[in-house]
């Protein structure tokens, strides 16, 4: 036990309790004006202990039985997808959570992101750095991916269900899937995407009526604002003007925490949530909004650090795939906050008021440094 304390990166748990801080911060000052939804200090930092304690016990387990038990993972994860259609909480149109005791929720896709870090982690390693096959290879991997996939899609949660693709891609391509399979893939989503905007633009009213019968209208809606801002309605890109109206008062640095004129308070939903950034950009400025990417910069090179030092395969690519869940979630966070990605519910990591989505992120972390302490052991099917 001495040896493996010895062997933590001190750097990365260092950078998660400042994240702490952060969060208690922004998430009290966005709740604070609200009776409904006020989060008191205590409440956010008993959620942040809960999370640290999964952290601390994620790290201290050997990363490789989770390897070993893949299967297992992944088939408890597609059965509570699957049992959101019977005993699922519908919240906000979607159907995506679990009712818990203790008025606690519980988001399955959040934890399916890590379960298909490692059964594509799993399945890479078998290949031991050669070549990755079309059809044995790609072709299964794409499968296992898809069906989880499809079934967020449908809740409908397409911010989750688009990390899914990114972890797949990631995975793939530090898994060696050769050039030409690669560039085969890239012109398929090329082509997928112009075949998408024509068939949208040619036939956006036939579109909307459909997804207006099965409730998802706002899906038309976040597209219209994020393809054509000039020409969609103010009652469309509401959130955007506002956040980035909010981001943009902010100055250089901020208009000084717990105002009581706040933008965010009075015009954004979700403030303590999703939108979470506009709160950084509004109270804290540029300097703060700069102090949290370097953050989030420090934590992605250490987490690269330790992919590159470790000696096992497949715990190099659960790093990989943990780094670009991240990666992509921060820029999808920040991005649609700032008007040059459209509207999507994905938290901003370790910062946003979520305990399914913290808890997951922290989990993750504590995978990564399991790696690093347990360096020396190899993997055997």
């Amino acid at each position: 036990m001495l040896e493996k304390l010895k062997r933590i990166d001190w750097a990365i748990v260092i950078i998660l309790f400042l994240f702490m801080a952060i969060s208690t911060l922004l998430v009290y000052s966005a709740s604070v004006d609200d009776p409904l939804i006020h989060l008191g200090i205590e409440k956010i930092v008993l959620v942040y202990a809960v999370c640290f304690i999964g952290f601390f016990g994620f790290m201290l387990v050997d990363y490789r039985i989770y390897l070993k038990l893949y299967w297992y993972l992944y088939g408890a994860g597609i059965l509570s997808l699957l049992g959101l259609y019977v005993f699922g909480k519908e919240m906000n149109g979607a159907r995506s959570w679990y009712s818990l005791p203790g008025n606690l929720d519980f988001q399955p896709a959040e934890l399916i992101k890590l379960i298909l870090i490692i059964s594509v982690s799993s399945l890479l390693a078998r290949r031991e750095g050669n070549r990755l096959e079309l059809f044995r290879d790609v072709v299964p991997i794409g499968i296992v991916v898809f069906i989880p996939f499809a079934l967020v899609l449908i809740q409908p949660d397409l911010g989750n269900a688009v990390i899914y693709l990114v972890i797949l891609l990631a995975l793939l391509w530090i898994g060696n899937v050769k050039y030409t399979h690669a560039l085969i893939g890239l012109g398929a989503a090329v082509g997928g995407l112009f075949l998408f905007l024509y068939l949208y633009e040619h036939f956006h009213e036939a579109i909307y009526l459909f997804l207006d019968s099965h409730n998802k209208a706002h899906w038309v809606a976040r597209i219209d604002t994020f393809l054509d801002p000039a020409s969609a309605s103010e009652k469309d890109k509401y959130q955007v003007t506002n956040s980035i109206t909010a981001i943009g008062s902010g100055g250089l640095f901020g208009e000084s925490y717990l105002h009581g004129n706040s933008i965010h308070s009075n015009f954004i939903p979700y403030a303590y949530s999703d939108s979470i950034f506009v709160v950084v950009g509004e109270e804290f400025g540029f300097v703060g909004a700069s102090v949290l990417l370097l953050l989030y910069f420090l934590l992605i090179y250490r987490m690269i650090l330790i992919s590159i030092q470790t000696r096992n395969q497949a715990g190099s690519f659960m790093i990989v795939g943990i780094v670009a869940m991240l990666v992509f979630q921060i820029f999808e966070n920040v991005g649609m906050m700032i008007g040059i990605m459209p509207l999507t519910g994905i938290t901003l990591p370790f910062v946003s008021y979520g305990g399914t989505s913290l808890m997951i992120n922290m989990i993750s972390m504590g995978i990564v440094m399991s790696v690093r302490l347990h360096p020396e052991k190899t993997l055997t099917y």
